[in-house]
């Protein structure tokens, strides 16, 4: 995999820090292990979906967390008292962790496993202040435009 030195930027720009931070995370964020493999869906307009294959796991062995925008989903079965004798395992079930980073106002609205796939669903909520709004124009009179034009 490519990497970019983006030196050059930080010297000749101003408040794109958190920009540069998302461009360098995203070049290294899949360097690692593909495990588990995941879904990114849109099911609507401001709606996502991640999804995690995670045969084996069960609700306890899942965590999700968000902080800062970043969302992390760790698994470590605890199988500690397991005496069984596998001839193939072709299941992983080895510890993962696995970082997506979440544009602004996007929140977690809820998670599901069902059938070994951990749904994470996301909905993003642009306050009422960060929304386009008209700016209504006043008329003018005629007075005070030929003041003006004197």
């Amino acid at each position: 995999m490519r990497t970019y030195d983006l030196t050059p930027l930080y010297r000749s720009t101003v408040g794109f820090d958190r920009l540069f931070d998302l461009l360098d995370t995203a070049t290294k964020a899949d360097q690692g292990s593909g495990y588990p493999p995941y879904n990114i869906e849109r099911t609507g307009d401001a709606e996502y979906r991640i999804t995690l294959a995670v045969a084996g796991f069960a609700d306890a062995d899942l965590d999700i967390e968000v902080k800062e925008n970043a969302l992390t989903v760790k698994g470590a079965r605890t199988d500690a008292g397991d005496d069984r004798t596998f001839l193939h395992q072709g299941i992983a079930g080895r510890a993962f962790e696995r970082r997506f980073q979440l544009a602004e106002h996007v929140k977690v609205s809820g998670a599901s496993l069902e059938n070994g796939l951990l749904n994470i669903d996301l909905v993003k909520e642009i306050p009422e202040e960060a929304k386009p709004r008209k700016i209504a124009i006043s008329p003018s009179t005629g007075a005070a435009v030929l003041r003006a034009a004197e």
